[in-house]
């Protein structure tokens, strides 16, 4: 275990499957030991998920691979704003690290890009490239009373949000990835994970003070600021294989992306959304 200034409890582990579900597991079976906010990290992830259960393997050393337990009060309705909100946090994170002129956005609703970073497109990516990836589960039956100084008197639900961000690879296995070594940050992933810390922890901290409220809060406006999904015709390949094609116009209440499907507004809660690039036109 070691210290940190932000997180209540930092574990780390030099191997793991996966911390999600490692994190999952220790805090089930010992609730009192991980308390809310705190991380479990390992220096090596061989069988990670991503999304729509995608394998995701970081080398040694050379990625925070790290997962933060939530135990918040705020309403279930509201959750949509965990992947949210850590992007805005990674974000942030990653804006401090990098040299000045490399901008980062947040690809709805669970990527953090270096945005026109690559010197070719990517079909689904443009020139933007992944250099975080968030995934937050909900923990079935975890729940436990509310975190110290939390008026609410509800009980806890429990989310495990897994943060995969690429610090020091000189070379990713994808086209559309890249690392802040290559974008051109000298830095470690235990200062990475205290930066990030150093960012999620006050938003997390004005979310849950809002009642889960992104509006009351004001970060409905601060994710806006920085989602570089809006504005771009976009296709949402939502579970259970169905489509949206269209144009990401906002973020409602909740943290749904709006498309403009030129039929009409829609709100999608879940899915991989690919941003489409129209080619310029020839003159």
């Amino acid at each position: 275990m070691t210290d940190s200034p932000t997180f209540t409890r930092v574990v780390r582990v030099p191997r793991t499957g996966s911390t999600n579900a490692d994190l999952r597991d220790a805090a089930a079976a010992d609730p009192d030991a991980w308390p809310h906010l705190s991380v479990l990290v390992a220096d090596h992830q061989d069988a990670g998920r991503g999304r729509a259960g995608r394998s995701w393997e970081t080398p040694p050393g050379q990625a925070l691979t790290a997962s933060v337990l939530l135990r918040t009060a705020v309403p279930a309705d509201r959750l949509g704003w965990v992947p949210l909100l850590a992007g805005l946090a990674v974000q942030r994170a990653c804006g401090r690290l990098l040299p000045a002129g490399v901008r980062t956005g947040v690809k709805w609703p669970n990527d953090v890009l270096a945005v026109d970073a690559g010197a070719a497109d990517v079909e689904g990516w443009g020139r933007d490239r992944k250099v975080a990836g968030i995934l937050a589960e909900v923990v079935p039956g975890g729940s436990w009373p509310s975190a110290a100084g939390d008026a609410s008197g509800h009980a806890a639900t429990a989310v495990v949000l897994g943060i995969g961000l690429n610090v020091a690879q000189r070379e990713l296995p994808v086209p559309w990835a890249a690392s802040l070594r290559l974008l051109g940050a000298d830095v470690d992933p235990a200062t990475a994970l205290d930066l990030v810390g150093e960012e999620l922890v006050p938003l997390v901290h004005a979310w849950e003070a809002a009642g889960g409220d992104a509006d009351a809060a004001g970060l409905r406006d601060q994710v806006r600021a920085v989602c570089a999904t809006l504005g771009l015709p976009v296709r949402a390949e939502l579970p259970g294989g169905a489509e949206r094609h269209g144009r990401a116009v906002d973020l409602d209440a909740d943290g749904r992306l709006l498309i403009d499907t030129g039929v009409g507004v829609e709100a999608v809660a879940a899915g991989d959304v690919r941003h489409i690039r129209t080619p310029p036109t020839a003159r």
